[in-house]
């Protein structure tokens, strides 16, 4: 379930003699000049109660997946056997069979038949889950009703089962799930979402977008798959949680505020993480030889030279500006923890990286821009 707050944020018309159009406000501060996600791809999945009562795996519904709640396991169809991403030993074979009841002796009389079982009642509407491809290919993240509730990574096959009493042998276990890579991923205690990571240099950053819901945040075109996507856009003053219900660091800061932020500032990022500010953002950038072509996402078109280099990942995510979407697809642009106050209270410090460059700049305060937390 994810959580909400009510942040503070003062707005009023920009003073006479200041325009912040679009292309205007983005101006240079820091830098010039800057990793890796795959498209996405998304499947549905069919619930059911047991992994037992898998359907028959059949050339009819090769590839299709589907999650057992008992186990807690996803099933995928692949040459006529469920394969699973969650693996455990093999279930233990079943009792044998009763055998039949002796027929009546030449003059016994006929037994009695026996009463019908009652009907069970109709089960509960599963929940719609999709599985989306890691950005290195190592494995899936489970998203079930819009929250992400897992990561299946590649695994190696499980142990064969034990035979069972009376019964029929065990079946082969099923695949079993890898633990490797496990250190690459840390979790929201929030709202248990769970985040990939990467070390570049001396720093720790996020390796996607924050998707931490706040009554101020929105999701492109209003769409909860978009946030899985690319997360979720703030404000200044909402991304540096202003109503201090994280932290007092940037307590009452935003829109033509004057206000005194200590740092690091968490804002709204998971404990023991920061908004960056933009001596972080610009040490990120030197650390990556200076190539926006190694922080750039893969599988973008409005990013044809994006390599990557580095599992950074910065995804074209655009901006909420002027009560509409801007550059989706190709320009990033996140947030940065220091205020511009030199002539006004109206503009803060953001990363902007388009297909061929990227430089830290100056975004008005009420624009909704994308957050990337470094860890403390």
């Amino acid at each position: 379930m994810s959580l909400k707050h009510s942040l503070t944020r003062s707005v009023i018309p920009a003073k006479a003699g200041i325009f912040l159009a679009l292309t205007a406000t983005l101006l240079v501060a820091c830098g010039n000049e800057v990793t890796e996600v795959t498209e996405v791809h998304e499947s549905g999945m069919k619930i059911v109660e047991e992994g037992e009562k898998l359907p028959e795996c059949t050339t009819e519904n090769e590839g299709t997946m589907v999650y057992a709640l008992d186990s807690a396991a996803a099933y995928a169809c692949v040459n006529r056997e469920w394969t699973s991403f969650n693996g455990k030993d093999g279930a233990d074979g079943k009792d044998g069979r009763d055998g039949k009841d002796g027929e009546d002796g030449a003059k016994g009389d006929k037994g009695d038949q026996g009463e019908s079982g009652e009907k069970g009642d109709t089960g509960e509407a599963g929940t719609s889950c999709t599985m989306e491809s890691l950005p290195d290919s190592s494995g899936f993240k489970v998203i079930c009703g819009g929250d992400s509730v897992g990561v299946v990574l590649n695994g190696e096959k499980g142990e064969q089962g034990d035979k069972g009493e009376d019964g029929n042998d065990g079946k082969d276990g099923q695949d079993g799930k890898s633990i490797e890579g496990a250190e690459n991923f840390f979790i929201d205690a929030r709202d248990k979402q769970i985040y990939k990571k990467v070390t570049i240099g001396t720093q720790t950053w996020m390796a996607e977008n924050l998707n931490f819901e706040t009554d101020g945040s929105r999701c492109y075109n209003d769409s909860a798959k978009y946030c899985a996507k690319y997360g979720r856009y703030y404000t200044w003053a909402d991304a540096m949680d202003s109503a201090a219900v994280f932290s007092d660091n940037a307590k009452g800061c935003g829109y033509d505020v004057e206000c005194t932020i200590k740092t690091p500032a968490r804002g709204i990022c998971p404990e023991g993480w920061h908004i960056p500010t933009g001596d972080e953002w610009r040490a990120l950038y030197s650390a990556m030889g200076k190539s926006p072509y190694a922080m750039q996402a893969k599988g973008f078109d409005g990013w044809p030279d994006a390599t990557d280099a580095y599992g950074f990942s910065a995804l074209p995510a655009g901006g909420y500006m002027r009560s509409a979407f801007y550059d989706v697809g190709g320009y990033a642009r996140f947030w940065g923890a220091t205020e511009f106050t030199e002539y006004d209270n109206y503009t803060a410090d953001y990363w902007y990286l388009r297909a061929d460059g990227a430089t830290c700049g100056l975004a008005s305060e009420d624009f909704a821009l994308s957050v990337r937390c470094i860890k403390n």
